[in-house]
C-alpha cells in the first residue's frame, strides 16, 4: 500500500463499521492501520495514534466527501 495517505483517524473499532461498508460499495481501495491491535486492546488506540484510514491520493476528494456526509448526518442527531 505504498503511497497511501492518512485521511482520518478513529479511536475505536466500532467507529469504522459504516465507513468500511460505504468504501466497499464505492470500490475504493483503503486500509485501516492499527485496526487489529486496537480491537484486541482498545486502550492501545492512544498509544498507536488511533485507527488510521489510509487511502490512495487519487481517491482523496471522493473519500473526503463521504466523511463529510457521515459527519453532517451524525451532527444532526
Amino acid at each position: 500500500m505504498k503511497g497511501f495517505k492518512t485521511i482520518a483517524i478513529f479511536n475505536y473499532p466500532h467507529e469504522i463499521v459504516v465507513l468500511r461498508h460505504i468504501l466497499d460499495q464505492e470500490e475504493i481501495h483503503y486500509f485501516f492501520e492499527n485496526e487489529h491491535i486496537v480491537s484486541i486492546d482498545p486502550l492501545a488506540s492512544f498509544a498507536y495514534g488511533g485507527i488510521q484510514l489510509k487511502i490512495h491520493p487519487n481517491d482523496f476528494e471522493q473519500v473526503q466527501e463521504i466523511l463529510d456526509n457521515l459527519n453532517s448526518k451524525l451532527s444532526v442527531v
